[in-house]
């Protein structure tokens, strides 16, 4: 509609009413020609996304342990909450991915900041380098990290996991809280020090609270790497020290293929994870609100 055809509508309603109804005739058409190749293709997409989950939460209720349907069962969720080496390898999980998960975020938090800060030789270098355990391969990170610790006697076990894991999650910590001190006024910091405020009350009193969205997404990221690694895992852990992804491999090539036990366990996981986003979800808008 022009200049012409609005000054027109406001003094003919009736032209104005066949003019709108004209006007969303033409939108719902070219919505509907718009629309119908994205919506097949997005449907075709959440099919083949999510028919393998919901053939695997069916077929954990199955009493057999073939594919054959033999008749619903929680025989395998039973067996599931009865697993002393599942709830070893999940505890195993929980604490590598929260302790590894912390120290990444305190040590890619400070390096970040001390980057930005201050100005020294080989900043360039150094900012470079912690990149490569992002870029490198996991089994390269996994074999040189095994390598190593047989090298210097530090026998595989948790430790050793711990350490691997902060390794490899410093770099997206480090990433994430540069991003947001890339968008960081610094004129704030001179504020700060022209008000009297030292070097540290600056740090813990206005640059951490502002860095804090993207320590808390550093932290998010390093506990969710480091709860599905497996690769890297593989080559570190020790006896006894198997994490969850690890234990999932074990029964797989031990009963060769995946039995409706680890199915339960997937589904549980599916369900764990549904919620902790739904809950993160309305903590974040109660967040907003305030």
């Amino acid at each position: 509609m022009n200049f012409k055809s609005i000054i027109s509508s406001i003094f003919n309603p009736v032209k104005s009413k066949k003019l709108l109804s004209e006007a969303s005739r033409h939108a719902k058409r070219a919505y509907r020609k718009r629309i119908s190749f994205s919506h097949a293709v997005f449907t075709v997409t959440v099919i083949f996304l999510f028919l393998p989950l919901l053939v695997l939460i069916v077929y954990s209720f199955n009493g057999s342990t073939s594919m054959n349907w033999t008749g619903l069962s929680l025989r395998w969720y039973k067996r599931l909450l009865e697993s002393r080496e599942l709830w070893r390898a999940f505890r195993n999980s929980l604490l590598i991915a929260t302790t590894s998960a912390f120290s990444a975020t305190v040590i890619g938090t400070i390096g970040a900041i001390g980057i930005n800060w201050y100005k020294f030789k080989m900043r360039g270098y150094i900012q470079a380098i912690s990149f490569l355990p992002m870029i490198l391969p996991e089994i390269i990170i996994g074999v040189s990290l095994s390598i190593f610790f047989a090298g210097i006697g530090i026998p595989l076990g948790l430790f050793t996991i711990f350490i691997a894991h902060t390794t490899f999650n410093l770099p997206f910590v480090f990433l994430l809280v540069m991003a947001r001190l890339d968008e960081f006024d610094f004129s704030i910091i001179e504020a700060a020090h022209d008000l009297g405020a030292t070097e540290k009350e600056t740090l813990f009193k206005v640059t951490l609270p502002v860095c804090m969205p993207g320590i808390i997404s550093g932290f998010l990221t390093a506990i969710t790497l480091s709860l599905e690694d497996f690769v890297i895992t593989f080559f570190v852990a020790g006896p006894g020290s198997s994490t969850l992804p690890v234990f999932i491999y074990s029964a797989i090539t031990r009963r060769g293929g995946v039995t409706p036990l680890i199915s339960a366990l997937s589904v549980v996981m599916i369900l764990g994870t549904v919620f902790l986003s739904v809950m993160l979800r309305k903590f974040l808008k109660f967040i907003a609100a305030k």
